[in-house]
């Protein structure tokens, strides 16, 4: 659907109206009208550019290409529960990275020779323990930490702030074939869409909305590395940053964020100290969920148990109710942290405990969990590393 004055928010509530994208589609201007739709918006969805669709079904016709709309089953778990997710994103390569234990590596397009070395440092060792490497394909930190995960062996995944045809800058052309192969270039911008400056900081949402953290190398004091870091924050993503020389333009960033409350780190074992139980929880539940046998009912002795026997659990457990409340309210309510509520409610959805609302808000569950025949073949991936290794944490 490319509609105009139709946001990411918009859709999602279309497609929840309606009960689908294919249902959305099928809609009669009548009733999208009703639903609270412009009359040129509804026109949109109900009389579509035909040679703009014959080129995006002319994409998709290849395998690796991929559209992942709001009510999909492989739509990443981690991106459905930021404030402002996308409502589609189109894939180039592989599908089920995205649900893959990631962490943003972000920071300057013209750092120093050792900002690049401790982002490569950094990325490669990361990629090592088995963690994917997502970040904005931007000169810099981004392609030297892309290509430094791959080097290792690893998965990275590219979030672009053009259409998914076209590859910004071009000096990432390398790169981006790269990438496509091993791991997965990403973008909520339709196919043609070119590099303007107001995609930038709305793709960088979705760098850190993938992610469990993000970790900032070097960044001046205006740098648009910081738009990400403050976002990551407020989606409840632990946020990283590199301490630098006081001599070093482009270490006062990283400076600013760590007095704002980023934690410093120095090595890789600092970061995987808080996210190796959290990436590791998040990949066995992954697993688990992929092993329940065909409709399934949840039953609270059974999946519940063990979350619930935790007092943090049973605390947010007692607070969620059958109306959806924001998180805010959790937040308030449980007295945890933002980071604890936004990690701890990540592992009821995947047990099925939970439901996220409209809006960011979040409900108990009332049934049954999605299972392995919901789900497509590359979320399988997730039972296994890509590259034949074993997840070590």
């Amino acid at each position: 659907m490319n509609a105009p004055s139709l946001g990411g928010a918009s859709l999602i509530k279309l497609i929840e109206t309606f009960g689908g994208v294919a249902a959305v589609v099928a809609a009669g201007k009548r009733d999208l009208t009703r639903s609270g739709l412009t009359d040129e918006a509804a026109t949109a969805i109900t009389n579509p550019d035909q040679a703009k669709i014959e080129s995006d079904l002319q994409w998709l016709s290849h395998p690796d290409h991929h559209l992942l709309c709001w009510d999909d089953d492989a739509f990443p778990v981690l991106l459905r529960r930021i404030p402002t997710p996308p409502a589609a994103l189109f894939v180039d390569g592989d599908p089920g990275c995205l649900w893959q234990p990631q962490i943003a590596i972000i920071g300057s397009r013209n750092p120093t020779a050792g900002g690049l070395d401790h982002a490569r440092d950094f990325a490669a060792t990361l990629a090592r323990q088995g963690m994917t490497i997502t970040s904005g394909l931007a000169s810099g930190i981004d392609t030297a930490s892309h290509e430094a995960a791959m080097d290792a062996g690893g998965l990275t995944i590219a979030v672009n702030g053009t259409g998914l045809d076209l590859v910004y800058p071009a000096s990432s052309h390398a790169a981006a074939q790269r990438i496509r192969s091993q791991g997965a270039m990403v973008s909520e911008l339709p196919l043609g869409s070119p590099p303007k400056r107001q995609h930038f900081p709305s793709r960088n949402r979705i760098i850190s909305g993938l992610s469990l953290a993000v970790l900032v190398v070097e960044a001046g004091l205006n740098s648009g590395t910081l738009i990400t870091a403050r976002k990551a924050a407020e989606q409840g993503r632990d946020v990283f940053a590199l301490p630098g020389s006081l001599n070093n333009p482009m270490a006062k960033g990283c400076h600013r964020l760590i007095r704002e409350g980023a934690r410093l780190v120095e090595t890789t074992a600092d970061i995987m100290q808080e996210l190796g139980p959290v990436a590791a929880e998040l990949q066995m539940e992954i697993r688990q969920r992929l092993n329940q046998p065909d409709e399934q009912p949840i039953s609270p002795a059974r999946d519940e148990t063990n979350l619930l026997d935790d007092d943090d659990y049973s605390t947010l457990w007692a607070v969620l109710g059958h109306d959806p409340k924001p998180v805010d309210s959790i937040i308030e309510q449980t007295k945890l942290s933002a980071r604890e509520v936004s990690s701890m409610l990540l592992m009821m959805e995947l047990k099925g405990m939970v439901k996220k609302h409209a809006n960011g808000r979040y409900a108990r569950a009332s049934t049954c969990i999605r299972t392995s025949s919901n789900l497509p073949e590359s979320v399988h991936n997730l039972t296994r590393n890509p590259l034949g290794k074993k997840w070590n944490y």
